[in-house]
């Protein structure tokens, strides 16, 4: 006999409950008990420091673009970032990138949620960063479709299960490469499957350094009518 729905529900809760008995939530940032990321540590996160919204450098007049931004021809509206690369949130992104702590997806979007909010702009649709095939396969899942399905559920519609934008070739890790190195490392590294005439896109990324990553993103979106494309990340490195 097949147990009914309500007993389903009843036993998936009462594990649940004992995973959490078991193994309590630890903060990311400080590893107090009790959350995933506690509200002391959101508290300490800071705004990124005065830098070009687009490359990370410099900043140009009044905040804006640096001169070499000006004068560039850009995919992308604008990058937008809820705090800099620091503890306490920088442990964070690497217990959720890297950890496998996927539930922290939850705190993390809802800080993508109040900046975009902040911004007081409107996107048709969410679209996550993708990430290789086989770069998802060794890690389980994609932190950034993570985080876009969480911000989905505050904000507008997400790309539908995650296939918008596909990562056409594998690339080395940007790390340890410095501006002029990560843009030709992604160049034509992204493809966008289908038309998006019109429509105005939100790039969700856990970090980002340059924007070169995104640019290579909107470049795609671009190619396919997109009539904006913004940039929305968790955390904003600094290069080098």
């Amino acid at each position: 006999m097949s147990s009914s729905p309500w007993r389903l529900t009843a036993v998936r809760a009462a594990g649940q409950a004992l995973l959490e008995l078991l193994y309590p939530a630890r903060c990311a940032g400080c590893g107090r008990l009790g959350q995933l990321f506690c509200p002391e540590c959101q508290g300490k996160l800071l705004r990124p420091a005065p830098a070009c919204p687009r490359c990370g450098g410099p900043p140009g007049l009044a905040g804006g673009p640096c001169a070499a931004c000006r004068r560039a021809s850009w995919a992308l509206n604008d990058i937008f970032a809820t705090a800099p690369f620091v503890p306490p949130l920088r442990p964070a992104i690497h217990a959720f990138k890297y950890g496998g702590v996927r539930a922290l997806a939850e705190p993390l979007a809802e800080r993508l949620s109040l900046r975009w909010l902040e911004m007081g702009l409107a996107a048709d649709l969410i679209a996550p960063v993708p990430l290789h095939p086989a770069r998802e396969a060794e890690r389980g899942y994609n932190q950034s479709a993570l985080l876009a399905t969480a911000l989905a559920t505050r904000l507008a519609p997400l790309d539908a299960e995650n296939t918008l934008l596909l990562r056409a070739r594998a690339t080395p890790s940007q790390t340890a490469k410095g501006r002029q190195e990560r843009e030709a490392n992604v160049r034509g590294a992204f493809a966008c499957r289908r038309s998006v005439s019109g429509l105005r896109v939100l790039l969700v990324d856990d970090v980002c350094t340059t924007g070169a990553t995104l640019e290579a993103c909107a470049v795609a979106l671009r190619l396919q009518g997109a009539a904006a494309v913004w940039g929305l990340v968790v955390a904003r490195a600094p290069l080098g």
